[in-house]
């Protein structure tokens, strides 16, 4: 009897990587079927209207992008507001304009007023550091002195990672943005905005007509949905797909905490970022600064950095040696698995911005799909 395979392709998760590779498989007539473990679509990205505003449930998203046809894609499932990111840092009660820029400078140093100025005192502080930095406190300070790094790194990257900046690896802050122009804007990409009407109705525009299971676990009955499909699209946790056979790979989670404020407005900007001791919390985000709303009232959300425990969502990957070979070892399983695409942030174990999540599956779709016709 030969076995007939129900869909082309299985799709695991439907965040921006899996619900980009499906809207092209579907668009190219292959049949595709999502598999979605929580009770919503949109991953990370899902925004639900609550009091009538759109609130991102798991942390601020802007997108931005410099690659003109994943602008493109986006654009046909919404329209794009002309949000531009600006964030201020709070450090006690001194307020700082982010990125690095001179507005930065001139409140940190009072004789700053030109970029010569500026650049005088962060070259004077950077020479404390001679050699190559040994961890991520020497790397700051050589990037942006003593004084930046004190205000604005490292108390914030502290209650980031809940380890000292002498204990972290220089290569987590790589390099740090300076700008020695008077410009707020915090990404210099050629496309930035945020959907109008929310995260969550692209991403149900993207799916149309597709079919999709919710609060259904791929892992759990893998052998039942492997058998139903011709691929399988995998976005989920690498090492969980594996069960953990070379050892559980690191991330750092966050926990959130709602408040509802009778105002129209409650901390004048979308996002602060805490970058001092106090307190707890490294960033608030009122959301209705992010869309127009009529509502009265307004919705903060403050976001603490958290050690990852079973059953909470995994954010950030903990990219030191250890887990970058872990992460590597897994790979070259995963190249092994035959009728099985790894992609996203999960499954590659990578940090990805929005738009390179789907360039990368953009890029996928179109090798595979050539391949398959």
């Amino acid at each position: 009897m030969v076995e007939t395979k129900k869909y082309d392709y299985l799709v695991v998760g439907s965040g921006l990587f899996g619900a980009t590779f499906a809207y092209l498989a579907q668009k190219a007539g292959k049949t595709v079927l999502i598999l979605e473990r929580r009770s919503h679509i949109a991953g990370n990205v899902y925004t639900e209207m609550v009091d009538g505003i759109d609130v991102h449930k798991y942390g601020a998203h802007i997108f931005h992008t410099d690659y003109a046809d994943v602008w493109k894609f986006v654009n046909q499932f919404a329209e794009f507001n002309r949000y531009t990111n600006s964030p201020i840092a709070r450090f006690g009660d001194e307020i700082y304009n982010m990125p690095f820029n001179m507005n930065t400078f001139s409140k940190i140093w009072s004789d700053v007023i030109t970029p010569g100025d500026a650049l005088h005192h962060i070259e004077a502080e950077r020479s404390e550091i001679q050699g190559k930095p040994r961890n991520l406190e020497e790397q700051a300070i050589s990037l942006v002195g003593r004084t930046i790094y004190e205000k604005l790194v490292k108390h914030y990257t502290e209650k980031q990672w809940h380890r000292d900046c002498k204990d972290l690896p220089p290569e987590i802050i790589k390099r740090l943005p300076v700008r020695f122009t008077y410009d707020n804007n915090y990404f210099n990409d050629r496309y930035q905005g945020i959907p109008i009407g929310g995260y969550t109705k692209l991403v149900e525009n993207m799916l149309d007509g597709i079919e999709i299971k919710l609060d259904t676990d791929f892992l759990r009955d893998r052998e039942k949905y492997t058998s139903i499909a011709h691929k399988i699209i995998y976005t989920g946790a690498i090492d969980e797909y594996f069960d953990y056979s070379l050892g559980e790979l690191e991330y750092r989670s966050l926990h959130f905490e709602n408040k509802i404020y009778n105002s129209e407005n409650y901390q004048g900007v979308a996002v602060i970022n805490y970058t001092g001791p106090e307190p707890a919390y490294t960033r608030s985000i009122e959301h209705r600064h992010f869309e127009d709303t009529h509502s009265p009232k307004t919705i903060v959300t403050y976001e603490y950095p958290a050690d990852y425990e079973p059953g909470m969502e995994k954010y950030y990957t903990i990219n030191d040696a250890r887990n970058n070979q872990l992460a590597e070892q897994y790979r070259e399983l995963a190249k092994q698995e035959q009728n099985v695409i790894f992609g996203g942030r999960l499954a590659e174990y990578k940090y990805y911005d929005m738009d390179d999540v789907i360039k990368s599956a953009m890029n996928i779709a179109e090798n595979e799909l050539k391949t398959s016709n």
